[in-house]
C-alpha cells in the first residue's frame, strides 16, 4: 500500500462516525484503529480517531505497545 502524507485538518475526516474509517496519528505517523473493538464509534477512553493522539498515548497504561499491531497508513 503506497504511504499517503496527512494534514492534521485532512486527518478529521477520518473520525470513524458515520460509516467513515477510524485513524489516529501517533508522532507523525498515522495507524488505522477502523476494526479494533476498542475504537469502535472512533471514541477511545474519551480519544477521538481523527487526531493526533501523542500527548495522550503515552499516559495510558499500555503506552505505545499496542501500536504494533496496526497497519500503518502514513509514516
Amino acid at each position: 500500500m503506497a504511504e499517503k502524507i496527512f494534514t492534521l485538518d485532512e486527518l478529521k475526516n477520518y473520525d470513524g462516525k458515520e460509516g467513515r474509517k477510524a485513524y489516529i496519528a501517533v508522532d507523525g505517523v498515522v495507524y488505522d484503529v477502523t476494526n479494533v473493538a476498542a475504537w469502535q464509534g472512533g471514541t477511545h477512553h474519551g480519544n477521538n480517531a481523527g487526531n493526533d493522539v501523542s500527548d495522550r498515548i503515552v499516559k495510558a497504561p499500555h503506552g505505545k505497545s499496542t501500536l504494533e499491531k496496526l497497519e500503518v497508513v502514513e509514516n
